[in-house]
Parts: structure tokens; sequence; C-alpha cells
């Protein structure tokens, strides 16, 4: 995770402005909203972290990240892990930080379809609608802040996504960091546990822990077990109800499986590359089983401005989404 920061903040230090001095995270100003999605009736929390007393505020220096196909924006991105977190990183720098819960996982609203057994509805949440979630976040920063444009910063499922939003709304978007990048699959998808798909799928500690440890080598971890402990404790308290179950659960929308059998591992790309005409950054860890590394490498050649690729054999930035 460490290195993947850097990365990113790298790329976006590559920018005319001059980041400040790194400050402790308790300098940090921590803000929480609830937004109106595009559709009515849906709430999208939104949290902000940015420098105590910082006025100024651009299209440089604003950063938004979108979480993956699992787990919420909170434990991807603001889980702080020997008293850091991503987040911390990145706004301890100077920049105006935003983490947005799509529909259906953390504290946003969850469908009707969550609160009914899973095969009664079909698979909800996909990759167009988690789209234009991420779209009325980014409205709703750009309309706070009176800028243009910001930074766009997705993880996993959540590069589909800012990468769909990126094609179709280019002049929002300042510079794009795709970590752990999706395209077209070879391997068989770690989200898609086959069978039938209901409208969200129930995910365990067991499984989550086992998913994280695919495709780390041998007597290596893919964490610390202190940093796993806190991933876990704060990961499955975010739903509700898996949070009182025995064994704890968090419940994922589907669409993003269906997606995935429909498209990425059909052979059909959800969108163009071509049609992303920004700075974009491609950042992946060399172990990472659910996004492999040569979705990235037939990512890289297709987009129209790409500025790096970069890969990792660090198992602290190995990705489970």
């Amino acid at each position: 995770m460490k290195t993947a920061a850097i990365a990113a903040f790298v790329f976006l230090s590559a920018m005319p402005i001059q980041p400040a001095a790194a400050q402790p995270a308790s300098q940090l100003a921590t803000e929480e909203f609830m937004i109106p999605a595009a559709d009515p009736g849906v709430q999208l929390y939104v949290r902000n972290k940015h420098p105590r007393g910082a006025s100024r505020f651009s299209a440089d220096n604003i950063v938004l990240f979108v979480h993956g196909a699992t787990y919420p924006a909170s434990t991807s991105f603001d889980l702080q892990l020997d008293g850091l977190s991503w987040m911390d990183y990145i706004a301890s720098r100077g920049y105006d930080v935003y983490l947005v819960d799509l529909r259906g996982y953390g504290k946003s609203t969850r469908p009707p379809e969550m609160d009914q057994p899973a095969e009664r509805n079909a698979p909800i949440v996909r990759t167009d609608t988690a789209a234009r979630d991420y779209g009325a976040a980014v409205d709703f920063i750009l309309k706070r802040r009176g800028v243009a444009k910001l930074n766009v910063l997705g993880w996993s499922w959540g590069t589909a996504i800012t990468a769909l939003y990126t094609s179709q709304n280019n002049a929002k978007v300042n510079r794009l960091v795709l970590y752990a990048p999706v395209w077209l699959r070879e391997t068989k998808s770690l989200t898609d546990a086959g069978g039938a798909l209901g409208a969200y799928r129930q995910v365990t500690v067991e499984a989550a822990l086992k998913r994280k440890a695919a495709g780390i080598p041998e007597g290596k971890k893919p964490m610390p077990d202190a940093w796993a402990d806190e991933w876990v404790r704060a990961t499955f308290a975010s739903d509700p109800v898996g949070a009182k179950a025995n064994p704890r659960f968090v419940r994922a929308p589907n669409g993003v499986v269906l997606d995935t059998r429909e498209y990425w591992s059909a052979g059909k790309a959800l969108y163009d590359p071509a049609n992303i005409r920004v700075p974009t950054m491609l950042v992946l860890a060399e172990w990472d089983a659910d996004t492999p590394i040569y979705m990235a490498q037939a990512l890289f050649p297709k987009l129209s401005t790409p500025i790096r690729s970069g890969s990792s054999s660090s198992a602290r930035a190995r990705t489970a989404c």
C-alpha cells in the first residue's frame, strides 16, 4: 500500500504546483458529507481531508478516490496503519483529498435488493451505475471548490469506473491514476465463485483473507499481521448486517461480477481507452492475482496519453478490492 501511495503521489506531484511540506495527520481537517446521487433516493457518502487552514484549491491539488468491487473506500483508502493512511499521506502534502462510497458499499445507501435474499433479484450496481455515482461526487466537489476539473484515482474495479467516467468526461479530469487496472481477462476472476448470480454476494473474513493471499509467494504475507487485524476489524464493521452475524461478512453488489462475465472475461471492453485524453498512470503489484500484470501491459499501449506504467514486488502493495 505504501508503494502505491508513493507512486500515485509522485505522479500527482508532476504538476505545476509545489506541494506543501508533509504535515502530521493531526494537522489535517476531516469533513464528511452525504450527497445525492443522480438517481432519486440514493445518498452517497463522501469524506474529505485537507491541511487545516487550507483555502486555495485548484485542479492540480484535488484528488477523488473510489474503491474496488468488495470493500468500502474508508478501509481501502483511509485506514490508519502504523498511524498513517493512504489518504493521510496524500493530504499531508498539501492535497485536498476525497473518497466516495458507491451505492451498496460502506455508509452509502444500500439498494432495497440488499434487504432481501440475494437470489430474489438480478445483480445490482453495474459499472455504468457506479460511474454515475462517481460523477455525482465529482460534480459535488467541483461546485464546492469552484474548479473545473480534478484528479481521479481508482483502485481495481474502481479503475474501470474511473476510466469509463473519464472517457465520457475528459473536461472534468486533470489526471487519471489507475491502481491495479482492470482490462480484458485471460484468467479466472477471484470475485466470481461461479454459478447463478444474485443481487449481491456475502464475503466472510476467511474468504477475504484467502483472496488477499492469492498470488503471494510461499513464506510471504500480503501485509503484517497487525495490519490484517485492523483491516478486518474496520472492514467487517462497515456492513451493519454482516457485523452482527457469526461468522461476520460484508455484502457486496454483484453488478461488477456480471460485468466481468459479460465484458472483461468475454473479450469485450466497457470503455475505449483511446477516448481518454488526459495524462494517465498505471500502477500495480507484481504479485496481484486479482488484476494480473498482463492486463496493464495490454491496456497501456491503447491509451492516447499514457505517462508511465509501473509495478512493485512489495507484498504490502498486494491488492484485493
